[in-house]
């Protein structure tokens, strides 16, 4: 194995969207395909106290780990040029649930992509950010990623555009709209309607992948904002055929979650044999007004087939506002199985 399929072996031992897909139609241009996952497991353990200092009920849970069901469509407009979409709900499948089925709608969005001239998506996905920076770290299925990831500005009323790969490199940029059409006066913000930006590039070539974004931290009416914008670090380095390293920072002048600003540094690394993989990585988060704290994870996985795998994940956070007596006793677990199609 080569390094450069180093990337291609951990992706389908960690990947959080299924490697396996069925086309149901593939003819005169015109593609679909469907995919998912049913995933089980146990989780547990987490602080025994609140950050009101009120005791919980740590112990463990069955629980569904993400489980999810999508399609995938492309057409053939010319050559180069290719009309696609794409659709996907997330579900909880560990219990009867009729008053909602599926609970969320992950993925919906279509778009045009060219080789020539890039690609253009509008409406519903991840973040450019996630997708080109702080991907190296989005390694587990539950907790674990402290990087902001796809928890910033992603996943609806979007519009985002990506260059063809030149000479290893990939520029991004995604605009997300937060609208107040429709609102009585009563109920709109001060601020109003607000467009929140982010852009970003990356290099790679060969073992080595480094992205650099920027994200404008907005959203309507203020909220944790405060539009100051987030940028990112993140690079990976596969050493070997099984070990790669990666290491990244992010940081922000004023947070409302961290207190002024913040400065988070991650380090992590994968190691792959066989059907095994194992995942490490640790956070050091430094706040201008507060108290510095540290995280970490770890991930065991093992792949049966191309269609079923096992894992374990351990995730202490050590947060200041849900630390309680603080060491094991505060980390998180969970363990499971993943049936992919």
């Amino acid at each position: 194995m080569h390094k450069k399929q180093l990337a291609v072996a951990v992706a389908s031992l960690l990947s959080i969207t299924s490697v396996q897909a069925a086309a149901l139609y593939d003819q005169d241009g015109t593609k679909l395909d469907i995919y998912g996952r049913i995933a089980m497991g146990i989780a547990g353990g987490g602080p025994e106290f609140d950050s009101a200092g009120n005791k919980v009920d740590d112990g463990p849970e069955f629980v569904d780990v993400y489980s999810r069901l999508g399609f995938r469509m492309s057409h053939a407009v010319t050559s180069d040029l290719t009309a696609l979409g794409h659709l996907e709900w997330r579900f909880t499948g560990d219990e009867r649930n009729t008053a909602q089925g599926f609970n969320e709608t992950r993925q919906s969005y279509i778009g045009l992509s060219s080789k020539q001239y890039g690609t253009l998506l509008a409406g519903n996905f991840n973040s450019m950010y996630a997708q080109f920076v702080s991907l190296p770290f989005d390694v587990y299925q539950d907790r674990g990623l402290l990087f902001k990831s796809s928890g910033l500005q992603s996943w609806g009323d979007s519009i985002a555009y990506y260059t063809p790969e030149l000479n290893g490199f990939t520029s991004f940029l995604q605009v997300k709209h937060y609208s107040e059409r429709g609102l009585t006066p009563a109920e709109q913000s001060g601020d109003g309607s607000d467009v929140a930006a982010q852009g970003g590039i990356r290099y790679q070539q060969g073992p080595f992948k480094i992205g650099f974004g920027a994200v404008e931290n907005a959203v309507r009416g203020g909220g944790s904002g405060n539009d100051e914008v987030l940028y990112g670090l993140i690079g990976t380095y596969a050493l070997s055929d099984q070990l790669s390293l990666r290491l990244g920072i992010e940081t922000q002048d004023n947070s409302d979650t961290y207190g002024k600003g913040f400065e988070t540094v991650g380090l992590g690394g994968t190691y792959s044999t066989g059907p095994w993989a194992f995942t490490a990585d640790y956070y050091n988060v430094d706040r201008d007004e507060g108290e510095e704290s540290d995280a970490w994870a770890a991930g065991g996985y093992y792949k049966f087939s191309s269609a079923f795998d096992v894992f374990i994940e351990l995730a202490d956070s050590d947060s200041p506002s849900v630390r309680s007596s603080g060491g094991m006793q505060d980390m998180f677990w969970i363990t499971g199985a993943r049936y992919h199609f």
